[in-house]
């Protein structure tokens, strides 16, 4: 079975064509195209704005001109990764989906169902001639993965509606009232390469096997960080037996937890088999540390061709310190919300290229005041280590309104249809809708969604159970949204 023959086939088509698209974030002049395309044929207003969003609007159905208009809201690109041994070119080449005991995935790369499924959900309501609902505007965001560019470009008054529904939530039957702001904290050395010594041996060094993830939604699940892993390697393998860096590349993305890491190191030839020993005992206490989280973490290593440089050892140094104090994981648990995390960092990135150890991490808090103070630690941790640093793209979160109207109709709505209370919960991740409040204060907002699994990673898959009763509860909603 393929997932165009899936129900709801509202959903489920247009998912399927959203899939065939490459469509990685900051690469989505295709995908922008084809949602043009999507809304002029079928004879409703369209723009493509200055920034590439998308909107559609679709009048009201008849008796329902008087109700309070909506704002389908989802983005466009998806995150791009791969596994390591898999062939596959985001900006050409579509994602290949199959279904798997109940669940959608892909072949090896991220799914796309983050966002592409509620973009979907969007479509399907466009397309419709048979559904109930007042005023519609579809906006179809861009670059949301990689900076929320859409939702930071979005013009203020270019929107018509009152309710935003953002569908960009990840369990079904949870609706989202909040969510975190966020902060990239970007740091960089410039290393002097010098000669490799005489009596060496080169060893790369590999960290992989790590499940990964979103680095909000995931991040209070006890996952490894390959990046921290590899660190505390290099660290134990410096101090023993004089091992130098000549290369490093960990983890792919600023909002991902890293899988992998690998280093390119030498060691005094004389020493070479007391490192492959120490890799191997390391390699058991680190799965051992991650036993019941990563069950397929391993730490390897392998013989190397003998770089051409090697890092100096002062950076080097700087570099190993700094990042063995850099926080990283669940920072602290928010007070109003049980088990929700308040504030987090994720040390995404560090690589060597062009000449410089950079560094990528994401800071994330409910509260944009305790968030902005962990990034302001960080960057001293990393002025300190001689590192130049800066933070960008902070984004505020959006605070929780319990007494919403449209909360309101959606708990009823669900109630009465399924049966049981939805769960009114904030989320530990930056949705659009913090951005987005803040330009149309006016904007009662909520965020949900289909079950969705390891979003940002190879392993993301989508519930398929789960998609049914997010489409008609979203076309219940629709029916119901209060008048004007």
């Amino acid at each position: 079975m393929t997932i165009n023959e899936l129900q709801p086939k509202e959903v489920f088509e247009n998912f399927y064509s959203l899939t065939r698209i490459p469509r990685p974030s900051k690469k989505e002049a295709k995908v922008i195209a084809f949602m043009k395309k999507f809304g002029e044929d079928l004879g409703l207003e369209t723009i493509v704005d200055k920034a590439g969003n998308v909107i559609i609007r679709k009048p009201a159905t008849p008796g329902y001109e008087n109700r309070k208009g909506i704002i389908l809201q989802a983005h466009l690109d998806m995150v791009p990764q791969k596994n390591a041994d898999t062939v596959h070119d985001f900006e050409k080449d579509p994602i290949e989906t199959y279904v798997d005991n109940g669940w959608v995935r892909a072949k090896g790369t991220t799914l796309g169902a983050d966002n592409g499924l509620g973009a979907a959900a969007a479509m399907g309501v466009l397309a419709a001639k048979n559904l109930e609902h007042g005023p519609i505007e579809g906006l179809f965001t861009i670059d949301e993965e990689t900076g929320m560019t859409g939702a930071n470009q979005l013009a203020p008054g270019v929107l018509k509606g009152d309710i935003l529904l953002n569908m960009d939530s990840e369990t079904e039957g949870e609706l989202y009232v909040g969510c975190a702001g966020g902060i990239d904290t970007n740091a960089c050395w410039t290393p002097k390469m010098e000669e490799i010594p005489a009596d060496m041996a080169a060893f790369q060094l590999i960290v992989k096997g790590l499940k990964g993830g979103h680095s909000g939604m995931d991040i209070n699940l006890g996952r490894g960080n390959a990046n921290k892993i590899m660190n505390t390697l290099l660290i134990i393998a410096s101090q023993k037996y004089g091992v130098r860096l000549c290369e490093i590349n960990g983890g792919s993305l600023r909002n991902a937890i890293p899988r992998e890491s690998f280093a390119t190191v030498i060691v005094p030839a004389a020493k070479a088999d007391k490192l492959q020993k120490l890799v191997e005992e390391y390699n058991t206490t680190v799965k051992e540390q991650f036993a019941e989280a990563e069950p397929d973490l391993s730490v390897s290593i392998v013989e190397a061709a003998m770089p051409k440089q090697v890092i100096d050892n002062k950076t080097y140094k700087n570099m190993m310190e700094a990042i063995a104090k850099y926080p990283n994981g669940v920072i602290g648990m928010s007070k109003d919300f049980e088990g929700t995390v308040e504030t987090s960092s994720n040390l995404a990135l560090v690589k060597l290229e062009n000449g410089k150890i950079i560094t990528c991490s994401l800071q994330r808090g409910l509260v944009d005041e305790l968030k902005d103070e962990l990034a302001a630690n960080i960057r001293e941790v990393l002025k300190e280590h001689g590192a130049e640093v800066e933070s960008t793209g902070s984004y505020h979160g959006w605070k929780p309104d319990i007494n919403s109207p449209i909360l309101a109709t959606m708990k009823k709505v669900y109630k009465d249809k399924f049966g049981k209370e939805p769960k009114v919960m904030v989320i530990h991740a930056g949705l659009e809708c913090g951005i987005l409040g803040a330009k149309y204060p006016n904007w009662d907002m909520i965020s949900f969604g289909p079950t969705l699994v390891h979003p940002h990673s190879p392993d993301e898959a989508l519930l398929i159970e789960s998609v049914a009763p997010f489409w008609e509860f979203l076309v219940e909603t629709l029916k119901n949204v209060p008048e004007k």
